[in-house]
C-alpha cells in the first residue's frame, strides 16, 4: 500500500504536466496533418471568425454579434460543403496510415537501382513512375496492377518501362525491399494551378502524394525530367545525384520535415540563379521548380 499511495502521489504531482504535453502533440500533429492539404484553410477561417467575434464581445458590438450569430452555423457547413472532397481525403489518410508501423531504412543499393533506371529512360526519353510507400497502406493501389515480388534492379526497372508494354503506362510500386506490382493506376491531382506543360504522369505523381505520405519517383517522357513528388508538392528536373540524396533523406521518416524544408530552400536558390532561363508556362525545362497548393 505504501508503494501505491506513493505512485498515486507522484501521479497526481506530474498528471497536470502530462495533460498538458500529450494535448500539445496532439494539437501539433493534427496542424502538422492539415497543412498539408487545403483543408487548413477551414482552420484559418474559422480563427478569423472567432477573432471578429472575439473583438465584438470585448467592445460589445451588438449588432456584429448578431449578424456573426446569425451567419456562423451557415458559414461552417458552406465550408465543410466546399472542402469536402479534403475532409474525405483526411479521413481516408487517417484511416490508411499504420500508426506503429516500425520505420524501415531502404537499402543503398536499391535506391542506386531506381536511380540509374532513371537516368537510363531520361536519356532514352521514355517515361518512368515509381511509388515508395512510407507509413499509408496503398494496397488499393497495388491490386490495380499486376503482382510481381521480384528483386529491385535497375535492368528490371528499364525492361518494364522501355518498351510499350502493358505495364508501361502504370507505376511501379516498391516496398519492403521489392518491387511489389507494375502497371498500377494512381489518382490524378486536383491542384488548379498545376503547369499546363505537365503531362499525366506528373499529375499522377502529385495526386498519390497528396492521398498519401508515399515518395513518388517521376521520369517526363517529353522533357526528360527527373522529379519526385511529396506531400503534395513537386520537385521538378533534378540531377541523379540531387535524386539519390534526397530520395534517402525523404525516406528516412525522422528527418521527412527538415529535408523537405532544406528542398524548398534548393528550389528557391536553383531557380533564383538561373536568371537566364525562362520560367513561363511555356517552358517545361525550369530547373528546381516547386509547385505546391
Amino acid at each position: 500500500m505504501g508503494y501505491l499511495e506513493r505512485f498515486l502521489y507522484i501521479y497526481n504531482a506530474i498528471r497536470p504536466v502530462l495533460d498538458i504535453l500529450i494535448l500539445s502533440f496532439l494539437i501539433y500533429k493534427a496542424y502538422e496533418f492539415l497543412v498539408k492539404t487545403q483543408a487548413i484553410l477551414i482552420v484559418r477561417g474559422a480563427g478569423w471568425l472567432a477573432l471578429i467575434f472575439g473583438i465584438a464581445y470585448i467592445f460589445k458590438l451588438e449588432t456584429l454579434q448578431w449578424l456573426l450569430h446569425l451567419l456562423a452555423p451557415g458559414l461552417f457547413i458552406a465550408l465543410a460543403i466546399v472542402f469536402q472532397p479534403e475532409l474525405r481525403k483526411i479521413i481516408i489518410k487517417l484511416g490508411l496510415t499504420e500508426i506503429f508501423k516500425p520505420d524501415r531504412k531502404t537499402n543503398l543499393g536499391q535506391l542506386e537501382a531506381a536511380v540509374t533506371a532513371a537516368e537510363i529512360l531520361s536519356e532514352m526519353r521514355r517515361g518512368m513512375l515509381i511509388v515508395f510507400p512510407r507509413r499509408t497502406n496503398i494496397k488499393d493501389v497495388i491490386e490495380t496492377g499486376t503482382r510481381i515480388n521480384g528483386e529491385i534492379t535497375s535492368t528490371l526497372i528499364v525492361t518494364v518501362f522501355q518498351f510499350d508494354g502493358p505495364l508501361h503506362d502504370g507505376a511501379m510500386i516498391i516496398q519492403n525491399g521489392r518491387i511489389e506490382a507494375a502497371g498500377c493506376f494512381l489518382p490524378l491531382s486536383e491542384q488548379q494551378d498545376i503547369k499546363k506543360s505537365f503531362g499525366t504522369r506528373h499529375r499522377a505523381s502529385l495526386g498519390m502524394s497528396e492521398q498519401s505520405d508515399a515518395v513518388v519517383l517521376v521520369v517526363s517522357e517529353e522533357t526528360g525530367a527527373i522529379s519526385i513528388a511529396c506531400d503534395g508538392r513537386l520537385f521538378y528536373d533534378l540531377s541523379p545525384e540531387e535524386i539519390q540524396k534526397k530520395l534517402r533523406s525523404l525516406l528516412d521518416k525522422r528527418s521527412i520535415k527538415e529535408n523537405l524544408n532544406k528542398m524548398e530552400r534548393d528550389a528557391v536558390d536553383g531557380s533564383a540563379g538561373d536568371s537566364g532561363k525562362q520560367t513561363d508556362e511555356s517552358s517545361p525545362d525550369t530547373k528546381g521548380l516547386f509547385v505546391e497548393r
